[in-house]
Parts: C-alpha cells; sequence; structure tokens
C-alpha cells in the first residue's frame, strides 16, 4: 500500500508546504499593514492577501479528502497529478487573489474545475469498489461486455 500511495502522500506534502507558506504571507501582511490580530480588517491590500488565505484553507480539508479518496479507489496517478495540478491552480488564485480582486477569479475557475474531477473520480472508484465488494458486481466487466468491449 505505501508504494502505491507515494504520489498521494507527495501532493499531501506539498499541499501543507503551500498552506503553510500562504499563513506567512499573512503574517508579513500583517506587519507590513500594522494590523494586529485579531484584528481582520484593514487596507484592501491586507484584507486581500488574508482572505486569499482564509479561502485556500476553507478548500483544504475537501482537496486532501477527495485526493486520497480518487487515489485510493480510482488511480493514485491520475489524482496526484490532478492534486499537482490544484494546488498549482491555488497558488496562482492566492498570488492573483493578493494583487487584486478581479486577479483571483481565472485560478478559482481552473482549481474548482480540478477539485470536480476529483470529486467525479473519486465517486467513480467508490461506486465501482462498493459494487465489486458488497453486491459482488464488477460494473467495468458488465459495461464492457453490454457494449462488447471485453
Amino acid at each position: 500500500m505505501m508504494d502505491q500511495a507515494v504520489g498521494l502522500a507527495a501532493v499531501s506534502v506539498l499541499g501543507v508546504l503551500e498552506q503553510a507558506y500562504f499563513s506567512l504571507q499573512v503574517i508579513y501582511a500583517r506587519r507590513k499593514y500594522s494590523v494586529s490580530p485579531p484584528t481582520t480588517a484593514g487596507p484592501p491590500e491586507f484584507e486581500r492577501v488574508f482572505r486569499a488565505q482564509a479561502n485556500c484553507s476553507e478548500y483544504f480539508p475537501i482537496f486532501i479528502t477527495v485526493l486520497w479518496t480518487a487515489g485510493v479507489f480510482f488511480s493514485e496517478g491520475l489524482s496526484s497529478v490532478c492534486g499537482l495540478l490544484y494546488l498549482y491552480g491555488r497558488f496562482r488564485y492566492f498570488r492573483g487573489y493578493s494583487q487584486s480582486a478581479q486577479g483571483r477569479l481565472a485560478p478559482l475557475y481552473f482549481s474548482a474545475q480540478i477539485l470536480w474531477v476529483l470529486i467525479g473520480f473519486s465517486s467513480l472508484g467508490v461506486l465501482l469498489s462498493f459494487c465489486r465488494v458488497y453486491l459482488n458486481v464488477d460494473l467495468l466487466q458488465v459495461v464492457g461486455s453490454a457494449l462488447d468491449l471485453v
């Protein structure tokens, strides 16, 4: 199992490091714009950095859950690649949002699409595994036979 999960683990660690980077950027912005904790309001430049970090943190548990579910039940390789693309999209989102509110949109849509792909992979993988384990039906073989592919 550990050999098969190394890609997922690597993407997970990169994700944690990215979250740490985003948190450090909030600390630097607090110092730069003199916004002391627990205050979350300040100049627009600070608020954009703060919101970008908060938004990324809000989606991180969803990302990690579907990354691992898709990787375990669907495809470790495809899920890892999607995970890297998602992290890249979130990095671009953070940078874009830090510069302007409009700068967040394209990367936001990109990372949302990747997240939906991972959700789809997770759902399909769990469904196929559920049918195979609990219903003793291999849906891929059934569909393949019905389409005369197998």
